[in-house]
């Protein structure tokens, strides 16, 4: 079939690498986010980014941690060695990332969050994202 012969594969292990540069990305793009809202810091802004600090590493720990070791295992049981270049993520992980990132623009456009706390909430969810690109670059430099 003419698609199938269209369509980018990659090997398995290239395709942790896609995935780590994928959530090294949402990643970085949420701190660059959460840094460089344009709003007054409130005077103790240094206690709210530590806090950040501290709720993204929950999420990190929790959540995030899990989800990318998961993802991880997904990946290297695949049946085929050459794998369609999005298939770093299942069809439910899509559409969850489809839907925070909706989310994250509609509270930005709309204001319904004022920036400074979008600002926290962007560098909160930034760190664990971050975090867990680093299991993909640990599995795809040692297997």
């Amino acid at each position: 079939m003419y698609l199938n012969q269209v369509i980018p594969r990659v090997s398995k292990q290239y395709l942790l690498l896609i995935a780590a540069l994928v959530w090294t990305f949402a990643g970085g793009m949420l701190l660059y986010r959460g840094f460089t809202i344009n709003h007054p810091l409130p005077s103790h802004w240094k206690i709210e980014f530590f806090g950040c600090a501290i709720a993204g590493l929950l999420f990190f720990v929790l959540l995030f941690n899990q989800i990318s070791a998961k993802h991880v295992l997904r990946i290297k049981n695949l049946p085929n060695e050459r794998l369609v270049i999005f298939s770093f993520f299942n069809l439910k992980s899509y559409l969850m990332m489809f839907g925070m990132i909706s989310m994250g623009i509609m509270l930005r456009k709309t204001e319904v969050v004022s920036p400074e706390y979008l600002s926290f909430m962007y560098v909160t969810m930034g760190i664990p994202l971050l975090m867990s690109s680093f299991r993909f670059y640990h599995t795809f430099f040692n297997s």
